[in-house]
């Protein structure tokens, strides 16, 4: 019964301790965010790109 309540013990304390954290961070998290980022500036500017230019001449025009 020892055996028994000594491997459960080791068993619990195995799954409840905390783990050491790998220092080198979350790198394929980074990279995801990093490339998910860069495909929203790049479909932003191809769907509004046209209408920011012109509203940029426009208020440049104005200025002038």
């Amino acid at each position: 019964m020892e055996h028994l309540i000594l491997a459960l013990t080791r068993t619990y304390l195995a799954v409840v301790s905390p783990r050491p954290r790998d220092e080198r961070g979350d790198v394929p998290g980074w990279v995801m965010i990093t490339v998910m980022t860069a495909g929203l500036v790049v479909g932003i500017t191809a769907i509004a790109g046209p209408a920011l230019q012109d509203m940029v001449s426009n208020a440049l025009n104005k200025v002038k």
